[in-house]
């Protein structure tokens, strides 16, 4: 009887020694898994273009600082971005005083990316963005500023505008 218990637990032993080898090989085996199947991030690069200082730009085209309690940076951009054949002039600023790097990307209405700048670091703005494609005078259109936290990259957070384009130069 004695030995018939000591078999019991021996073989009550090895199951389980088993069954926690086998949990422990499947969680590793998901865990490396899982952090092969994530996209891997890649920073934007930053805008080539920009240009150190503060713009000078002409009054028609509605050149603002849209800033609300509560966001985290600030910057200035042109209400009525006109168009340069596949260029819109967007006159994107992000002033000395920020701590974020700043891009704009220019959607259509539904969503899909025209053309976008490279990151614009504090007391650089950018002239002009490169579409995809020429756009129609009237065309409505969604700036969508983005800032991010210089070295991490973490979201600084987001704003679109709604605009259309205005002159066709």
């Amino acid at each position: 009887m004695k030995n018939k218990k000591r078999t019991n637990q021996c073989v009550l032993t090895i199951i389980l020694a088993v069954c926690f080898a086998a949990v422990l090989g499947i969680t590793i085996f998901l865990l490396c898994n899982l952090k092969r199947g994530q996209a891997e991030f890649i920073p934007p690069p930053f805008d080539f273009s920009a240009i150190e200082g503060i713009p000078e730009v002409p009054d028609s085209l509605g050149f603002s600082s849209p800033y609300k309690d509560g966001m985290g940076y600030r910057f200035s951009v042109c209400g009525n971005i006109t168009m340069n054949g596949v260029k819109a002039t967007v006159y994107l600023t992000n002033p000395e005083e920020n701590n974020v790097w700043i891009k704009l990307r220019i959607l259509d209405t539904d969503g899909n990316i025209l053309g976008e700048t490279g990151l614009v670091r504090p007391g650089e703005y950018v002239k002009e963005v490169s579409l995809s494609r020429r756009i129609p005078c009237g065309t409505p259109v969604n700036l969508k500023i983005m800032g991010y936290e210089p070295e991490t990259y973490k979201s600084a957070g987001a704003v679109t505008l709604s605009t259309a384009v205005g002159n066709v130069e």
